[in-house]
């Protein structure tokens, strides 16, 4: 069975709509899945990018592009009333569901996209947060040292990895970016020559091109 390690902020719609999704496209293949909740702010500030709903115009093409996709694929989404916002109470609160030593289930995984996801409601409002928290009952206090260094070291892994996006699945060391990878994921699962033979080191591969 093939472990796939699932790289998330739930503060991304495409990371939602994919982890509803993988199921679905792996079905019928052996897998496993750990959850790595991460905060994409830090990955954006070590890459130098910004983020999606910080460009207007792309903030504009992104939502009308996932609720296009939730509707082609049969996924309940509703923007939260709030975008972006503060994450950071929901990747330490699944952080602090984990149990020693592990990561998240997709139990939990599931709660925090739905509360995100699903309703069109503040995400970070004190009383939702609050309601959530005590139906995850997690087994460690979210604002420990524990916790949030918890959260830390899985962001600075996801930097070390070369992670600059998500959602990003991690298979056999290969990373995939984005929703509409999935189906890679699935063909690479299965074996397809390309991710085991040379191309998938050629095209990835540096090569000179003009700087700005």
């Amino acid at each position: 069975m093939k472990r796939l390690v699932f790289w998330f902020d739930v503060v991304s719609p495409f990371a939602y709509l994919a982890f509803e999704r993988l199921p679905q496209v792996l079905q019928g293949q052996s897998w496993e899945v750990e959850y790595r909740p991460l905060l994409f702010a830090g990955l954006l500030k070590h890459w130098g990018q910004k983020g999606p709903a910080e460009v207007e115009p792309k903030r504009a093409w992104t939502f009308r592009h996932v609720h296009w996709q939730a509707a082609r694929h049969g996924i309940e989404l509703q923007t939260p009333a709030l975008h972006p916002f503060n994450p950071l109470p929901l990747l330490r609160l699944a952080w602090a569901c984990a149990p020693e030593g592990g990561t998240p289930n997709r139990r939990v995984v599931e709660a925090l996209f739905r509360h995100v996801w699903q309703g069109g409601a503040d995400a970070g409002d004190p009383g939702r947060l609050a309601a959530l928290s005590a139906a995850l009952a997690p087994l460690r206090d979210p604002q420990s040292d524990t916790v949030k260094q918890a959260l830390r070291a899985s962001t600075d892994a996801a930097q070390q990895r070369g992670i600059f996006g998500v959602p990003t699945i991690e298979l056999d060391g290969r990373l995939f970016w984005g929703l509409d990878s999935l189906e890679m994921v699935a063909a690479a699962l299965a074996g397809n020559a390309l991710f085991d033979g040379p191309d998938w080191d050629r095209e990835g591969a540096p090569r000179p091109g003009l700087q700005r």
